[in-house]
């Protein structure tokens, strides 16, 4: 059997908020998660789509960004950057 190589395998504490809210299009189920590992940016879990992104504030200014990532429409996203300007 071979060895199995690590590129890391750290441990860390973290802070993780978890909130609910209701868009004029869908419910939101997130978990924000706060590491140092990415360099201040947040580690955003949607729990409905089960879909996730390292973000902070450079890729919530960046055209299309939420839509792909979380595969929202136009509408859908702006509700969401709205909410993650707020908390990023």
């Amino acid at each position: 059997m071979s060895e199995r190589f690590f590129l890391y395998d750290d441990t860390e504490k973290t802070d993780t908020r978890f909130v609910s809210f209701m868009g004029e299009n869908q419910r939101f189920d997130l978990a924000i998660t706060y590491t140092e590992r990415h360099y201040g940016k947040k580690l955003v879990l949607d729990m409905q789509s089960n879909r996730f992104a390292i973000i902070g504030e450079d890729d919530l200014a960046e055209p299309g960004y939420l839509e792909h990532v979380y595969k929202l429409d136009e509408e859908t996203a702006a509700e969401l950057r709205s909410f993650l300007y707020e908390v990023i």
